[in-house]
């Protein structure tokens, strides 16, 4: 059985990943029947390459996507132009889906960065309020002189 998977490549603490077709019974960094693109997580926003006509071939014989392959090959498109062919769409409707496809999930990875941000910075401000409510009781206690 062809599995499409990542194929780690780069230093350590700084990976790169290769997108390859490979029998199921190959050792993650092995031998590979094709490279289909490559995937770079260190960047902003990450940098994916994929030849979508070979995914696409390598999809239509069997291959089975691992979750983050699927994941990367729907950002990129590949998985709706593979839908659109089978529909029977012609090769400009399915530029444009893809092109507007590709823009959405551009959009909602930068809205999704923008309210991860929002969040991480009211908890740090409800962190720090309630540090100063907690301490201001106690320094409260503290100037108060003690009753005999």
């Amino acid at each position: 059985m062809v599995k499409l998977r990542l194929r780690r490549k780069g230093r350590a603490h700084h990976p790169v990943y290769d997108i390859v077709a490979v029998d199921i019974r190959a050792p993650r960094d092995g031998a590979f029947l094709e490279r289909l693109g490559f995937y770079d997580p260190n960047t902003h926003p990450n940098t994916i390459k994929v030849d979508p006509d070979r995914a696409i071939y390598w999809l239509n014989v069997g291959a089975q996507p691992t979750n983050t392959v699927k994941n990367i090959l729907s950002y990129e498109g590949v998985l709706l132009r593979r839908y659109m062919a089978f529909k029977g769409k012609n090769q400009v409707e399915i530029e444009e889906a893809v092109e507007k496809h590709k823009q959405v999930a551009a959009d909602r990875y930068e809205r999704r960065g923008d309210l991860r941000k929002k969040r991480k910075a009211a908890k740090l401000k409800a962190e720090n309020e309630d540090t100063e409510e907690t301490a201001a009781p106690a320094e409260a206690a503290a100037d108060t002189p003690a009753e005999a």
